[in-house]
């Protein structure tokens, strides 16, 4: 079968459903990746078809009101109105990328394509309807279908658990405020305003869409009565990690510092810097000389600027992650859904400094599960707090166990084989079982 794979957004956004593309080339299939321009990278070492789209609101990544709402997490009036900011600035360039992807599944690479796997916040549906095929989205939050069991984790609030599903209405009511431009892209695609057309948890047919959840179960709470409470065609998989390219190796420096002593501390927060990078950059470096430890520093997504390192710190652009988290003693990032996919896979202890979105709670779910030290929001970090939580995630033995088993039982989950093995059954069996999953 011949699947097009639409998404966008930063690296982390788009790194697993370059993965997805990736097993199922792997399984006999064809896959075309239609993502950001700038992300082509993830895409050519592994020999995927890549259709680049405009980069959109990525062009914004370094606007001060971006990096502002980053630190803020859009907490307060003021943060409320640098989100309304955010996404009136956003929409123009959303519709370009709309575009691009309709010339994409229409006039380029995606033409002839079986099925459409979308981001959620992709207009996949749309443009499957217009190929006759079906759309699956694919979710790497759990915030697009309501549960009881939890409240919607972009919520910055506590609520009482009554009100736990109620609190998805948001995340409709976010897509919803993009309906204008979802609206001119089906009059370019000849498609009809027709009723329910912007749910995207339903079929033209108002029958259930199949979704696809790219996260573990085993993060999830579900202390409530029966457990999670998901329909049955909803498949939370578990995680898609997409391998190092197969001629990847590191670099002599790399490989020296880590044979030269002790297992070192990661530390990256990818593109996450808030408003002052070398702010981050300072409190690192002196959180690592008070820690006493060794340590790597990922710096290439901007979201650290190195200053005053202390000795026995390696600067690092980027590296594999599958590679290099397994030979580290902790893991400090910014607790995205990848970086924390790549940390449980890897079975090491986690200190999470989260920013924004979805960020607080996998740090929470995290230290829940017993593989984290409490979250450390980069907001209130400070050298001596970041420094205790390295100290306590680098030698807690009980810490350490548990995260070897966690990793264990997410990887066995084998995410991606059983994604592939959904799409492949729902393409076979059509409406008929489409209706059924």
């Amino acid at each position: 079968m011949k699947v097009l794979i639409l998404t966008h957004g930063t690296r982390g956004d788009v790194q697993p459903y370059a993965a997805l593309a990736l097993a199922l080339n792997r399984a006999g299939h064809e896959a075309v990746l239609a993502a950001p321009a700038a992300m082509a990278g993830l895409a050519g070492p592994h020999g995927i078809v890549f259709a680049p789209l405009h980069d959109g609101p990525n062009t914004l990544i370094d606007d001060p009101g971006i990096r502002q709402a980053i630190e803020t997490n859009y907490r307060g009036l003021r943060g409320k109105m640098v989100a309304l900011r955010v996404m009136r600035r956003s929409k123009p360039l959303m519709a370009e990328v709309f575009a691009d992807m309709a010339d994409v599944a229409v006039d380029g690479d995606g033409q002839g394509a079986d099925l459409v796997v979308h981001a959620p916040g992709m207009p996949g549906r749309h443009i499957a309807e217009r190929l006759g095929v079906p759309a699956v989205p694919a979710a790497l939050q759990p915030i697009w279908v309501p549960t009881a069991a939890f409240r919607n984790p972009m919520l910055p609030v506590p609520l009482p658990k009554v009100l736990n599903r109620a609190s998805y209405l948001p995340i409709k009511l976010m897509l919803r405020s993009f309906a204008g431009i979802a609206d001119d892209l089906r009059t370019r695609l000849d498609l009809p305003r027709r009723r329910g057309r912007h749910d995207i948890l339903r079929r033209p047919d108002g029958g259930p869409a199949t979704v696809l959840h790219a996260f573990s179960r085993h993060l999830l709470p579900h202390d409530t009565p029966g457990g999670l409470d998901y329909p049955a065609w909803v498949h939370t998989t578990g995680f898609w990690h997409l391998p190092a390219p197969p001629d990847w190796t590191p670099s002599p420096e790399l490989a020296a510092f880590l044979a030269d002593g002790p297992p070192p501390v990661y530390i990256g927060f990818g593109s996450m810097a808030g408003t002052d990078p070398l702010r981050l950059g300072r409190i690192v470096a002196e959180a690592v000389r008070r820690a006493g430890v060794r340590a790597v520093l990922a710096t290439g997504w901007g979201g650290i600027e190195a200053a005053d390192l202390p000795d026995g710190v390696h600067l690092l652009d980027q590296a594999p992650h599958d590679w290099l988290l397994p030979r580290m003693a902790a893991i400090v990032h910014h607790g995205g859904s990848g970086t924390t996919a790549a940390a449980l896979l890897a079975g090491r202890p986690q200190v999470i400094c989260p920013f924004v979105a979805d960020q607080p709670f996998w740090a929470a779910r995290a230290h829940a599960a017993g593989v984290a030290v409490p979250p450390q929001p980069q907001r209130r970090l400070t050298p001596d707090g970041l420094a205790a939580a390295i100290r306590l995630a680098a030698t807690d033995t009980r810490m350490a166990t548990t995260a070897a088993d966690l990793g264990r039982r997410v990887r066995a989950e084998n995410g991606l084989d059983r994604a592939v093995t959904i799409l492949e059954d729902h393409t076979k069996d059509g409406a008929r079982g489409q209706s059924r999953l």
